[in-house]
């Protein structure tokens, strides 16, 4: 089995900045790609930033220039840092993963259980 666990979400108020981390563990293998997703109430779950496992990053065109996303390969550990934050960017984020188990053969998709972030005054 394989757990994502997120933190650093949080209150914060518009152009303030928040640090998301995203940790896997288990019986883990190998993991392709990590990333972070939103989701808001009555809406789809919506990409936020993608990295791969040698590091090439793919941000959602509302992201780019404010979010960044790292990752530790040593850790299994993803990260994202969000600056200039506006209310339209409230909601919870998820954390995902390609992972290949050990025993595996293929790469699966695992999801985190969100953490909430509300940017208000």
């Amino acid at each position: 089995q394989v757990q994502l666990v997120e933190s650093g979400g949080g209150l914060v108020q518009p152009g303030g900045s928040l640090r998301l981390s995203c940790a896997a563990s288990g019986s883990i293998f190998s993991i392709s790609d990590m990333g972070w997703y939103r989701q808001t109430p009555g809406q789809q779950r919506e990409l936020v930033a993608t990295i791969t496992n040698g590091g090439s990053t793919k941000y959602a065109d509302s992201m780019k220039g404010r979010f960044t996303v790292s990752k530790d390969n040593a850790k299994n550990t993803v990260y994202l840092q969000m600056n200039s934050l506006k209310p339209e960017d409230t909601a919870v984020y998820y954390c995902n993963a390609r992972v290949m188990e050990r025993g595996s053969r293929e790469f699966k998709g695992y999801w985190g259980q969100g953490t909430q972030v509300t940017v208000s005054s």
